[in-house]
C-alpha cells in the first residue's frame, strides 16, 4: 500500500466519526498526526474531494460533504426515489417547448420526423439542493396542454397515469460517466467539468407504446450506482448439476 492510499484511509476513517459539515483537521496537522509528508495529505485530500467525500470552500477550509445517494437501477422515477429515502422531491423547470421530432428523436419514440414533441427541460432537487438535470423528450399528442407548472407539481410518471391514462411498464437504460459542460454546472452549481452521471432512458407503456426519451446529468459527487446481481438461471442449474457430479 502507497503511503497515499494509507493516508486515504485514515482521512476517510476519520470522516466517518466526524458530522456532514464538519471541518477536517488542516494539511499541516493532518501531516504531524499521520506522520506523512504535506504533500501526501494533500494528494489523499485531492482524491477524496473527488469522489465527493469532502467538499473544499476557499479561505474555509475543507469539509465533510453530503453522503452520496444511492441510486438503485430499476424502474422508478426520481421523484419516487427521493421519497423513498425520506427526502422532499422537487423540480424547476427551465424551458419547455413544442418542436418538430426530427429523424433521431422519430427513431427513438417511434414517430415521425414531423411530428410535434415536447421537450421539457428541468433541474431535479432533494430537499431543495440539485441533484440533476434532465431533458424530457414525449410525444406531443400524448402530453395536450401539458404545462411547465404541471412538471414541478411532482411525479412526471404520475401525472401520466392520473391524468392521461399512461401507465409506464419498463424501458432500456443506459449509463455512463461524463463531465458537466457550461450549461449544465451552471444549472446544478457545481464547477465546470465536475464528474457526473449521463443516463438515457426510453420507456414504454403497457401497450408498447413508446412515452418517453430522456436524457439526464447527475452529480457525481452525489451519486452512486448500485444493482443487485443474480447469476443467470442457466448458470445455476449448471453449477447444481456439477455439484451433484461431483
Amino acid at each position: 500500500m502507497t503511503k497515499q492510499s494509507q493516508t486515504k484511509g485514515q482521512v476517510l476513517d476519520l470522516i466517518e466519526r466526524l458530522d456532514v459539515g464538519a471541518a477536517i483537521p488542516s494539511e499541516r496537522q493532518l501531516s504531524a498526526d499521520l506522520g506523512v509528508s504535506r504533500l501526501t495529505v494533500r494528494a489523499a485530500l485531492d482524491d477524496l474531494v473527488r469522489e465527493g467525500f469532502l467538499v473544499r470552500k476557499r479561505g474555509s477550509g475543507t469539509f465533510v460533504s453530503e453522503p452520496k445517494i444511492a441510486q438503485e437501477l430499476t424502474m422508478t422515477s426520481f421523484t419516487e426515489d427521493m421519497r423513498r429515502r425520506g427526502m422532499s422531491p422537487g423540480s424547476r423547470t427551465l424551458s419547455l417547448e413544442i418542436v418538430p421530432a426530427g429523424a433521431r428523436l422519430g427513431r427513438l419514440l417511434h414517430v415521425s420526423p414531423s411530428d410535434p414533441v415536447m421537450v421539457a427541460k428541468r433541474v431535479r432537487l432533494a430537499d431543495r439542493e440539485t441533484m440533476a438535470i434532465e431533458t424530457l423528450h414525449v410525444p406531443a399528442a400524448l402530453v395536450p396542454d401539458l404545462t411547465a407548472a404541471d412538471l414541478e407539481r411532482g411525479s412526471f410518471y404520475e401525472l401520466l397515469r392520473e391524468r392521461y391514462g399512461v401507465t409506464i411498464e419498463g424501458g432500456v437504460q443506459t449509463i455512463e460517466p461524463t463531465v458537466t459542460n457550461e450549461e449544465e454546472s451552471s444549472a446544478l452549481g457545481v464547477p465546470l467539468h465536475s464528474p457526473a452521471f449521463l443516463f438515457e432512458r426510453t420507456t414504454r407503456a403497457a401497450n408498447d407504446e413508446i412515452v418517453e426519451f430522456v436524457r439526464s446529468i447527475y452529480r457525481g459527487d452525489r451519486y452512486r450506482l448500485v444493482s443487485e446481481l443474480t447469476r443467470p438461471q442457466e448458470a445455476r442449474r449448471a453449477a447444481g448439476i456439477a455439484a451433484v457430479g461431483r
